[in-house]
């Protein structure tokens, strides 16, 4: 009887634990990754990068990125049309960058790109690259084409920072790339 019992028991036992690996393996990939952009949320790119500044002693650079007249986008084409432009821009900003970068979605229309071991030349040939490939996308809507552009601003560190300091910076860099027509890249190296 104990042997009769035992296999379909075992059996059983071993299914739940499978199905519930499978469900905590479904729950982080929902607390790390944006459900719409398949990029990192925002509190895992933050945490990833906050435990990177904390021990790396190489240079590190943070990229704000911010979609052009999104409410634009939005208010003419509506917001599903909307969600189309982020998923198609995330895209290319992830796959411009490869593995080299953690690339997170920030909020909204702004996205958060993280390097290390880069120089300041090699970064702003990085932010350039990103921003000519998001205006060369051809995005149609309503069977127009809505052209898509991005403003950049980004800092570069060396050795350990905060991450607040270092969004600060960029974040400024960004309103400056904003302030000079958008469609812009604004870098600064911090001290």
């Amino acid at each position: 009887m104990p042997i009769l019992l035992g296999g379909p028991s075992i059996a059983l036992f071993t299914f739940r634990n499978e199905q519930l690996r499978v469900a905590n393996e479904q729950l982080q990939t929902l607390a790390t990754y944006d459900w719409m952009t398949s990029c990192l949320n925002r509190g895992a790119f933050t945490h990833k990068v906050t435990r990177i500044l904390e021990t790396t002693t190489l240079s590190a650079a943070l990229l704000v990125v911010d979609v052009d007249h999104f409410k634009s986008i939005n208010d003419n084409h509506g917001h599903d049309r909307g969600d189309d432009a982020l998923r198609l821009i995330a895209g290319t900003l992830r796959e411009t960058m490869g593995d080299r970068a953690l690339v997170g979605r920030l909020g909204g229309e702004e996205f958060g790109i993280f390097l290390t071991s880069i120089s300041p030349a090699d970064l702003a040939r990085i932010a350039e690259r990103l921003r000519a490939a998001v205006a060369r996308l051809a995005f149609v809507t309503d069977g127009v084409g809505c052209p898509l552009s991005i403003s950049i601003g980004g800092t570069i560190v060396r050795g350990k920072s905060d991450f607040r300091a270092l969004y600060r910076l960029a974040d400024m860099q960004l309103y400056e790339a904003k302030a000079a027509g958008r469609d812009r890249v604004s870098l600064i190296e911090a001290a």
